[in-house]
């Protein structure tokens, strides 16, 4: 993500010049977090900071240094070779304390997916020469990574917060499909450590309406904005003859594309999909029999899922379950594609979103596969004809990275200086 022209903007459209960012994240790719990762280090760097991206794990054994484990990860990130890699993990030797054993380990057996994200964040070593660098903003993602964000801010740098959705939601969710002793952690003890651990920042900033408006109302001593992420763009052409579903392997993408594979492809049928992103996994662990039934349609992890859009003619966005701004779907409306989406796919944005000329809203398998049929027939759009489209406008006015860039520069410049006291 080459954002070398930046340097010819005035520098009053740079009001971080000079400015240091230690960017915190989780070491995850093939998602939404890591697409909205990769918007903000590309408005930073618009916005004349130095950046220092530190990717955390929480596996552990993860450390700085180790190389070969860090591999599929670094393979996988391509586009954080543009600067340098930092990382962020726990050494195992720190599993093995009495503290850990007791304060972590044994509530995680009861389910508790807070505690060990904590757990792990809290006990990271960093690459050497981020300990102890100081720096001018601190911005965290995910509320698990606070206590690394409180090392690196100590007590002077401020430290602005990406919620990503309510967390205590989501392990809720993930602990319906698993085993644990008993009695379970539950959603509201889960909640209360997201809660305090979000109380040590200065901003809290929210990726969808429904989340900044929960969120102010659990935290309201704090200070919140409403900030719709930089998704990058995803290309409007050539074009081809596609029809793509992309998705990741996480709960909520897996059950949609068993879904749609369930329920909607054979109502449609003779229509060929190509679903993309290392959602097959899932699908194969949790539905064997549909993954055999529609094998010769998944393509796995793609180095380059832009590709796929741009030699696509149709998208599909079959989504059943999730919570928070869909960032796949961001990515779709930026393609300029005519999509077919779900009433939840939308989730998050405005109802304008839902009234998109080329953007077909269904509520049931039915319509969905009806949708799909008579889009297999319609004549393609070309590249201007998709860049010129409401959809691909939408992105360009909400959920672009100069609409992102704009919103951030404003807040961490103000956030910045009423720390300094300039």
């Amino acid at each position: 993500m080459s954002v070398a022209s930046s340097d010819c903007l005035p520098c009053a459209q740079r009001p971080l010049l000079g400015r240091r960012v230690a960017l915190i994240h989780p070491a995850w790719h093939s998602c939404g977090t890591y697409r909205v990762v990769l918007g903000q280090i590309a408005a930073y760097r618009a916005l004349g900071a130095e950046v220092f991206p530190i990717a955390i794990s929480s596996d552990p054994g993860f450390v700085p240094g180790r190389n070969w484990i860090w591999k599929s990860f670094s393979q996988a990130t391509p586009e954080l070779n543009d600067g340098v890699r930092y990382y962020g993990g726990a050494p195992f030797h720190a599993m093995l304390s009495p503290r850990f054993l007791r304060d972590v380990l044994w509530p995680y057996l009861h389910g508790d997916q807070a505690v060990v994200r904590l757990g792990m964040a809290e006990r990271a070593l960093l690459s050497p020469g981020i300990e102890g660098a100081t720096f001018d903003l601190v911005h965290c993602n995910h509320f698990f990574l606070m206590p690394i964000a409180r090392r690196l801010a100590r007590g002077v740098a401020p430290i602005m917060l990406d919620t990503h959705d309510l967390q205590a939601r989501q392990f809720a969710l993930i602990n319906e499909t698993k085993l644990w002793l008993s009695p379970r952690a539950s959603y509201e003890s889960m909640l209360a450590q997201e809660l305090e651990a979000m109380r040590g920042a200065d901003l809290l900033l929210h990726l969808n309406a429904q989340e900044a408006e929960d969120f102010r109302a659990l935290v309201p001593e704090k200070a919140h904005a409403l900030l719709y992420p930089a998704t990058p763009e995803a290309p409007t052409g050539p074009g081809g003859p596609d029809i793509i579903l992309v998705a990741s392997n996480n709960t909520a993408n897996v059950e949609s594309v068993i879904w749609f594979l369930r329920e909607v492809a054979p109502k449609a049928p003779g229509v060929v999909v190509k679903i993309v992103g290392n959602v097959d996994a899932g699908v194969r662990s949790k539905s064997p029999e549909q993954y055999a039934a529609y094998k010769d349609w998944f393509l796995g992890r793609v180095e380059d899922p832009g590709v796929i859009y741009a030699n696509a003619r149709l998208a599909l966005l079959p989504t059943i379950s999730g919570t928070g701004l869909s960032i796949k779907t961001v990515e779709a409306l930026s393609s300029g594609l005519p999509l077919i989406a779900t009433t939840q796919a939308m989730r998050g944005m405005d109802v304008q979103a839902s009234r998109l000329s080329g953007v077909v809203i269904v509520n049931s398998a039915q319509e969905f596969a009806d949708a799909l049929t008579r889009a297999v027939a319609s004549t393609p759009l070309d590249e201007s004809a998709r860049r010129a489209s409401p959809a691909r406008r939408y992105y360009e006015s909400r959920l672009s990275l100069a609409a992102y860039k704009a919103s951030l520069g404003v807040l961490a410049a103000a956030l910045i200086s009423a720390r300094s006291g300039e």
